[in-house]
């Protein structure tokens, strides 16, 4: 029997700008609707207030991580602000079109996905 998927995206050459709290939040939001998943808690880690933290950081680190639980699992983020990079995981129980959310995503982050696996969970 099969559980869910789960559909994980590397993207490079994104415009950071769009690494913010607000429009990780829009993201997942727009996201959400466009797939039919109901959000539920969204909980944000980055450097926020912790300018000096930030700066110490190595490259690979310096970014927003967020998770959007959704009613049927979670959608994970990582940006990488001087990388240029997001990193995004959706897994669910529920279907959606992988390539809806690859072409979204993409879009929204001004990006191209360099790699994109789907995994079907039993």
């Amino acid at each position: 029997m099969r559980y869910g998927k789960e559909l994980i995206l590397d993207l490079h050459d994104c415009d950071p700008l769009t690494f913010t709290r607000k429009s990780i939040k829009r993201y997942f939001r727009e996201l959400c609707e466009l797939i039919d998943m109901k959000r539920c808690d969204l909980h944000f880690w980055d450097y926020k207030d912790e300018k000096e933290e930030y700066e110490k950081a190595p490259d690979h680190l310096k970014g927003t991580s967020a998770i959007q639980f959704i009613s049927t699992s979670n959608i994970t983020i990582h940006t990488l602000d001087v990388l240029k990079k997001v990193f995004v995981n959706i897994f669910t129980c529920k279907d959606f079109n992988p390539l809806l959310v690859r072409e979204f995503t993409e879009f929204y982050f001004k990006g191209k996905a360099v790699r994109e696996t789907l995994v079907e969970r039993v």
